[in-house]
């Protein structure tokens, strides 16, 4: 019976990483998809566009397309996507650099993460400040545990004076 009861708690451990995996993504607002590859069983393999605002700048806003795998496995949340992503940010309000983002000891912080595979890969956003330029640099690109991808997309956003 105790054997019973350990194989209950790794199944709830484990159950509890897969629903943390999957709630990385509460930070961006699914805008639409398209579907690449219709399957048979399952959903549609697709690209879907998804927006989200810097946590620490408002007024800078990134759209994100990326490749989601459909199929049984996908479905399921099984499957692990592809590293194919692109990305686009602007100006979308007032910009008032933090102090701490033009220090640039914030460079490199990641600004959205969502997780690409049941474990251990995940599509990343960092965000880089040139202060020569008066710009925000958006880099996407996708990480695994064992072996990443040099896929990557790049976005910048000068910042200048809003206008009403």
């Amino acid at each position: 019976m105790n054997c019973f009861h350990k194989s209950n708690r790794i199944c709830v451990m484990l159950m509890a990483v897969i629903a943390m995996l999957m709630s990385s993504s509460l930070y961006a607002e699914v805008i639409g998809s398209v579907s690449t590859k219709i399957k048979i069983m399952g959903a549609n393999d697709k690209i879907v566009v998804e927006a989200f605002d810097d946590p620490l700048i408002p007024g800078a806003t990134c759209h994100l397309s990326r490749a989601k795998t459909g199929g049984m496995s996908g479905s399921l949340g099984l499957a692990e996507d592809t590293s194919d992503a692109s990305i686009a940010c602007r100006q979308t309000g007032p910009i008032s650099l933090p102090s701490k983002i033009k220090s640039g000891k914030f460079d490199g912080q990641e600004v959205f993460k969502k997780s690409t595979s049941i474990l251990f890969k995940s599509l990343q956003v960092v965000r880089f400040y040139d202060a020569k330029r008066n710009t925000l640099i958006y880099l996407s690109y996708s990480d695994k545990l064992v072996d990443g991808s040099p896929k990557n997309s790049i976005s910048t956003i000068p910042v200048m004076p809003w206008r009403q």
